[in-house]
């Protein structure tokens, strides 16, 4: 496996540890279930849609910390006798799926229907921290730059 080094970039850059430690930690799971669908809504609105086939609401657990979604599912085992199956291709075991998520993206809502987990994200970056128009001169005011730029 190829490895990048990414020091020259450390030293000119500030404040962007969390991302070189995640490229540089960036390590892909072995195991890929659930299967996941990642959407852009719009500009601002993002979607993840996992396939649950089998999940009810009440074995799924949904957290969301800062700038981590964890979606786990636990499959009780127990009591489920499968020595008269003769093929058993329906994943049936617990999970736990992590996603990274940006700055300022929160979930919005999350539901399940027909064996499909949808879990809305919205991206809502404050005022402070959007761009400002500073006026030069004697006066103190200072004008929202409008993020959404026309594409004249």
């Amino acid at each position: 496996m190829r490895s990048f080094d990414f020091t020259p970039y450390r030293r000119s850059t500030v404040g962007f540890d969390r991302l070189f430690d995640l490229l540089e930690n960036n390590r892909s799971q072995a195991d890929n279930y659930p299967p996941f669908d990642l959407e852009r809504l719009s500009e601002d609105r993002y979607r993840i849609t996992i396939a649950l086939a089998g999940f009810k609401r009440d074995e799924i657990d949904i957290t969301a910390q800062q700038n981590l979604l964890l979606v786990k599912g636990s499959k009780e085992q127990a009591g489920q006798d499968r020595s008269q199956y003769l093929h058993v291709g329906i994943a049936n075991r617990s999970f736990e799926r992590r996603f990274e998520l940006a700055d300022f993206v929160r979930v919005s809502g999350a539901d399940l229907a027909d064996g499909l987990l949808t879990i809305d994200l919205v991206r809502e970056v404050p005022d402070a921290m959007k761009p400002q128009k500073i006026t030069i001169g004697g006066s103190a005011t200072v004008e929202q730059i409008d993020d959404h730029r026309d594409a004249a």
